[in-house]
């Protein structure tokens, strides 16, 4: 016999309708185990209709050990703005980003493979697969990274309801609230001016080599002399690389000052060496083409198809 509490316990356990749920329970002659593996499998078409579509929402989330010694950042996305607020979805997030400061593997497709940090009796594509039923949207871990320091901090910043996060590794024999502060003060500046280098040194040939020949184009369209071109060239492109490089960049809080001298003058203050080592900077679906409805043309479609 199916009780009303079976169904209930089924529907908490798996987030699925109530008929649904009824359903399956019928089909396994109210076995919950079961029933739960039906709905699973059902989720899993479900999942498999929805992945087509984009996913170019979502979050960005971090997390920080404790001993700010290891993090992990992760872009996990979804199809709506709506979906990205939901709690559950939020929630998973959070997990993922816990489980990326943990984690071994390097590829997406090993990590949603591992065994799910909150309940090891399922995978994290398991995980996801259940939430993608349960929402109606398509759901990608897009992207992670683990950043772990031995000397030093971690430090995080997200910005936007996740639409940007960043993790900052500082280097410092002390890990006290003034190097606190001046890691927040970068993780921020990086979410703010968006630097693709940490330094000039970090800056490849190829990089710099194309933005020389592009300004070199520049110049002799505007009619330059050819003798006077590589020296605008060489002044163009040391504003490209205080532009581009966290460390020459004007500090967003105080342009007074760059990235560099913020950075020594807090050193003098505590009386040790404080440096950027590495940071991590992602933003929501950056990079990827959404697809533009058009309202009224699926209204038609949906108005023909009932026809």
């Amino acid at each position: 016999m199916i009780t009303a509490q079976t169904v209930k316990e089924l529907r908490e356990r798996t987030g699925a309708g109530m008929m649904d749920c009824k359903k399956a329970l019928t089909e396994t002659n109210g076995d919950l185990e079961k029933a739960v593996e039906v709905l699973r499998e059902k989720g899993l078409a479900a999942a498999a209709k929805k992945a087509g579509r984009v996913a170019a929402e979502g979050i960005v989330e971090t997390y920080i050990s404790d001993d700010m010694k290891s993090a992990g950042i992760i872009e996990f996305n979804c199809e709506t703005d709506f979906v990205a607020a939901n709690e559950e979805f939020v929630e998973l997030a959070k997990n993922l980003a816990k489980q990326v400061s943990k984690t071994n593997v390097t590829t997406v497709e090993e990590f949603i493979n591992e065994k799910y940090i909150a309940d090891e009796s399922v995978t994290v594509k398991d995980v996801i697969t259940a939430l993608i039923a349960k929402l109606g949207e398509n759901m990608t871990v897009r992207r992670f990274e683990k950043v772990s320091v031995e000397e030093g901090l971690i430090q995080s910043y997200v910005h936007g309801n996740g639409r940007i996060g960043v993790l900052v590794e500082l280097a410092c024999e002390v890990q006290n609230d003034v190097v606190k502060t001046v890691a927040k003060d970068i993780a921020m500046q990086v979410a703010a001016a968006n630097p693709m280098f940490l330094d000039k040194d970090s800056v490849d040939k190829d990089t710099l080599e194309k933005e020389k020949e592009i300004y070199r184009v520049q110049a002799l369209n505007e009619g330059k002399p050819e003798s006077i071109v590589e020296k605008m060239v060489e002044g163009r492109i040391k504003k490209y690389l205080k532009e581009v490089c966290l460390l020459e960049q004007m500090w967003v809080k105080n342009p007074d000052y760059t990235i560099t001298k913020y950075l020594q003058e807090k050193s003098k203050e505590i009386e040790k060496t404080i440096t950027v080592n590495s940071f991590v900077r992602y933003e929501r679906g950056e990079g990827i083409e959404k697809k533009e409805e058009n309202f009224a043309e699926e209204v038609q479609k949906q108005m023909q198809q009932v026809k």
